[in-house]
């Protein structure tokens, strides 16, 4: 009866999961991740700190998916000063139970973009209208204005954080996580099944959830400009595996590299038509080695390679773009090292042309025996050493052992050799 009396009644729980960063899988995740925890936790409030400009659709109907389904209230606070919610972002903000914003903060400019080439009229309306149609879907469940709402989708209207308030797009505005929990304390807020629920929010204690190690992983992963540089380096440590056999190293941390980057850009809107560009690319420079054209061919082949991956990732807002600096000096790199190594291959392959005594003609020799002009009745000769090898020679005049020689041909499996005089 003691303890009971003893303990104080529990403080309410509020998850807070911090948003900063594009709207893909992976933040997709993040989201659903959150949401779970917060239900299994029986938490009074998720609070989803958002700050993006914004990113793809399809992540953007998952994420409001979950949320309009979650038991636990859900607030989506624009922060800290400085921060929006452009784009995407914009409807994550109205699915929420309460939407806030932070004073210096904006959202809105929500116009729908094809994440694959340009749309026509007819599609680009085909868009309008099903974007509006989704906002409004829960727009007016949740109180709010449809109307205004529906100028971020079709007139790309952005607001601040005082308009929002205004036109009844937002809740409150609070400059703080605790400022926004203190006047959420108590209000009555609408679910989207039409129940109501009063915030119990006093002295709540906010716990964070941070990023998983998988997600702070994929989130770097995804972003195209390093995908594309692990691409890169991965395809240049497979050929340099080749080209050096039983290395292994090289080899098995390539695979690796190139498979990541490929999981990283699967999650991403891809131009397969840029696709195409990437092995006309590699075509070009093997041609650049066959054919010597001065470096035109290498040229063409960089510039194809620079084209296919700046288009190949298509996305809606420029943070999930291949950057164009970076795209260009990783083209160049990985044409000018290509064609490097290519040429280096051919000039092995043929010098192995030159195999047994032939590879030996022009260099140094030290006579081992006598030599002499010509082999003695049982068919023996003196022997030179020649480059770390041991060889029967024959010499243009007798010439006594340690005598230092050049190797100037070759009879059967013998060489022909003579005298290295001082000045040679």
């Amino acid at each position: 009866m003691y303890a009971l009396l003893a303990s104080p009644t529990a403080a309410p729980r509020v998850d807070r999961v911090v948003l900063r960063d594009t709207i893909q899988p992976v933040s997709a995740a993040r989201i659903e991740r959150a949401i779970t925890v917060a239900n299994r936790e029986h938490a009074a409030l998720l609070l989803v700190e958002l700050d993006t400009p914004g990113g793809l659709l399809d992540s953007t109907r998952e994420m409001v998916g979950a949320m309009l389904s979650s038991q636990v209230p859900i607030a989506v606070y624009i922060a800290p000063a400085g921060a929006r919610a452009g784009s995407a972002g914009f409807f994550l903000l109205e699915a929420a139970d309460v939407a806030a914003m932070a004073p210096g903060t904006n959202a809105g400019a929500s116009h729908p973009v094809l994440e694959t080439g340009t749309p026509d009229d007819t599609m680009k309306q085909k868009m309008e209208n099903d974007a509006a149609a989704f906002l409004r879907s829960y727009t007016a469940r949740r109180g709010r204005n449809v109307e205004a709402a529906e100028q971020a989708v079709r007139s790309s209207k952005s607001y601040s954080a005082e308009e929002a308030l205004d036109a009844h797009l937002i809740d409150v505005i609070a400059a703080n996580d605790k400022a926004l929990l203190s006047a959420l304390d108590g209000r009555e807020i609408t679910r989207m099944d039409g129940t109501k629920q009063r915030l119990d929010l006093k002295n709540a204690q906010i716990v964070t959830l941070d990023p998983t190690l998988r997600e702070r992983i994929l989130g770097a992963l995804v972003n195209p400009n390093l995908a594309l540089l692990i691409l890169v380096a991965g395809a240049l440590l497979i050929y340099l595996e080749f080209h050096i056999p039983g290395t292994i190293v090289p080899g098995a941390t390539g695979t690796v590299m190139v498979l990541l980057a490929l999981f990283a850009l699967d999650m991403l809107p891809i131009r397969h038509t840029a696709l195409l560009l990437l092995p006309a690319a590699a075509a070009l420079l093997l041609l650049e080695v066959k054919f010597s054209s001065h470096g035109v061919l290498a040229l063409a082949g960089i510039v194809c390679l620079s084209l296919g991956a700046l288009t190949l990732v298509d996305a809606p807002i420029p943070e999930l773009r291949i950057e164009p600096a970076v795209a260009i000096a990783l083209s160049a790199a990985f044409g000018a090292i290509t064609v490097f190594l290519l040429r280096l291959a051919v000039r092995a392959k043929r010098r192995k042309s030159l195999l047994g005594p032939a590879a030996l003609v022009g260099y140094p020799a030290l006579a081992m025996e006598p030599l002499t002009t010509a082999a003695d009745a049982d068919g023996r000769c003196g022997r030179v050493q020649v480059q770390g090898e041991i060889w029967e020679a024959l010499a243009a005049e007798p010439l006594p052992v340690a005598s230092k020689v050049r190797v100037t041909g070759i009879v059967g499996d013998r060489l022909i050799v003579e005298r290295l005089l001082p000045s040679d």
